[in-house]
């Protein structure tokens, strides 16, 4: 999917972080991040979840390659607090410099 056609399913005029105020916090908040599949990105990832949500249970970790296996997927579940908590843990992925994408 292109940033394009991502950007087309959002609702027109409306920031991107007006969606996280419809939820009633806390909650479950269901995360894919996506890197490049090489040794230590999920221990990477789950180490900067940590840090954001000191209760976050590993059980909900689940780890899927790409078709091809250039790419892994780290798919988990934290007890979000607020939209603050959200956006710290979301740069913090990106800053690492291995992660891709997070959805």
């Amino acid at each position: 999917m292109t940033d394009k056609s991502l950007r087309d399913m959002r609702l027109a005029g409306a920031p991107a972080s007006a969606h996280a105020t419809e939820l009633e916090y806390p909650c479950d908040y269901s995360l894919k991040i996506v890197g490049d599949a090489v040794d230590g990105l999920s221990e990477l990832v789950i180490k900067i979840v940590e840090d954001h949500d000191p209760a976050f249970d590993r059980k909900t970790v689940r780890l899927v390659d790409s078709r091809n296996g250039k790419f892994q997927s780290v798919r988990l579940t934290i007890t979000a607090t607020g939209p603050e908590q959200i956006a710290a843990l979301h740069a913090d992925l990106k800053a690492s410099g291995r992660v891709h994408m997070v959805i």
